[in-house]
């Protein structure tokens, strides 16, 4: 299967698991989201497929579950709950977290990461250790310089050139990303769709 045959505007909401046995098959090829509850993740899903499958909140942290979202018969997104936000409790942050770990340590058809931070504060200390361990998993981790947007030009060269600088590498990528005026969207479906179909059944 080659990218062009991976359709994300045919991506439909499938489960939203809370418990490891909820997941679907481990079959095919995913593409997890993943980034802190105020990276703009769900913008960025729904630009990235073009259509709204992920939900909106001006409350951060609502994401609470590992949500699949089937493309194909072999393929699937999987949108896991943003980290860093206080207000959820700490039982809570400590069951995700164990939940996390072990979809990434288990998933086999896991083919990489779009992670997602908002390039006014890209690399804070859950940012970097995520990366940290997904370079140590040698897990692929495509970054989302979300909400450039609300920065100049040349202060989306300078904050993409510095974050480049300190973790692109053999397993990390960097873009300037929003999903708001659909800057990098492009950029970020071909990644997406690439990884995908590596690994996916032929159709």
């Amino acid at each position: 299967m080659n990218d062009k045959s991976i359709q994300l505007n045919r991506a439909e909401f499938t489960v939203a698991a809370h418990k490891v046995t909820q997941w679907l098959t481990d079959s095919g090829s995913e593409v997890a989201f993943a980034g802190r509850s105020n990276s703009g993740k769900s913008t960025a899903l729904n630009a990235i497929t073009g259509r709204k499958i992920a939900k909106t909140s001006k409350t951060p942290g609502r994401t609470q579950q590992i949500v699949f979202f089937t493309v194909n018969d072999s393929a699937r997104l999987v949108d896991l709950p943003g980290y860093g936000f206080a207000k959820v409790p700490e039982h809570l942050r400590m069951h995700w977290g164990k939940v996390i770990e072990r979809y990434f340590l288990e998933r086999e058809s896991l083919r990489g990461l779009i992670l997602m931070m908002d390039i006014r504060h890209p690399l804070k200390p859950l940012d970097q250790q995520l990366l940290e361990w997904c370079v140590g998993a040698e897990i692929m981790v495509h970054v989302l310089l979300t909400k450039s947007d609300k920065l100049s030009k040349s202060k989306v060269n300078t904050s993409l050139a510095r974050v480049k600088k300190e973790v692109e590498q053999e397993f990390v990528s960097v873009q300037a990303f929003s999903g708001k005026t659909g800057f990098g969207v492009e950029q970020a479906r071909k990644q997406v769709c690439a990884w995908l179909a590596h690994g996916s059944s032929e159709s």
